[in-house]
């Protein structure tokens, strides 16, 4: 494990740290049944009923995994 050869200093510890920082994720508006939906891209999305039971995950309009 590396060890540092001299303690860093607290300006250079925070000025470091300051560099993470949280982006927002970037949504994708589209319109399904008259609904404006918001989803994330390249995720696949839970498909539910009318009721509102998730059914199965699609992506790309194909099922690709059960709930």
């Amino acid at each position: 494990m590396a060890v540092p050869k001299r303690k860093q200093s607290r300006s250079n510890t925070r000025s470091r740290r300051s560099q993470w920082k949280a982006e927002l994720p970037t949504l994708v508006k589209t319109v399904e049944n008259g609904k404006t939906v918001y989803s994330l891209p390249h995720r696949a999305k839970v498909v539910t009923d009318s009721v509102g039971t998730a059914l199965f995950m699609e992506y790309k309009g194909r099922k690709v995994a059960d709930v």
